[in-house]
């Protein structure tokens, strides 16, 4: 197993990939759509203007890592080592992700499409949804504590069935969370 540190990674595709330790690198403009990332730890690095589509991240560590305006379509989170996993994303596209029963206190996806994504029992205690579209996206049983919902769209969240003390909306987002009950606002 390789280890990388402090390197940046620029156009690399799929093949040009080595599984190994990536701590403090930066992957600009990659295109590693339905690699198997298998064996890899990521610890500190930065995603900009990625392809992570369908990749597969099963057992692969994610500590603070951040996401730029990457395509993550598929990606099945909750395969990968929990273990000290957070994530910021930011302008990126999340699709049919995956983040069932993940523990991601304070990760951000701001400003970023996240259509149908599973955060099913998922412990999201203080996280920001800021600006980003969630059409499809599951919360159940979800901790949403202190959440941020301020310009999100198109979310649909039971407060019954999920925590969600101190989490902050628009008025804009009532119906998200009146639908179950049939209320129209305004």
């Amino acid at each position: 197993m390789t280890n990388h540190s402090d390197q940046t990674f620029q156009n690399f595709l799929a093949s040009d990939f080595e599984p190994g330790e990536y701590e403090s690198c930066t992957f600009i403009g990659c295109n590693f759509s339905n690699l198997n990332f298998h064996g890899s730890n990521f610890e500190n690095c930065s995603f900009r203007d990625c392809d992570l589509s369908n990749a597969r991240v099963f057992k692969v560590g994610f500590q603070n890592i951040r996401f730029e305006r990457c395509k993550v379509l598929g990606v099945h989170f909750n395969t990968a080592n929990a273990f000290l996993m957070e994530f910021t994303f930011d302008h990126c596209q999340l699709d049919y992700s995956n983040f069932f029963n993940l523990k991601l206190k304070k990760s951000q996806f701001t400003h970023s499409r996240l259509l149908e994504v599973d955060f099913t029992q998922a412990e999201l205690q203080e996280v920001s949804f800021q600006g980003s579209d969630l059409s499809g996206a599951v919360f159940d049983r979800t901790n949403l504590e202190k959440a941020d919902f301020r310009d999100a769209v198109h979310y649909r969240l039971d407060p019954e069935i999920n925590k969600v003390k101190g989490a902050r909306f628009d008025l804009e987002g009532l119906p998200g969370l009146l639908g179950k009950w049939g209320i129209k606002v305004g």
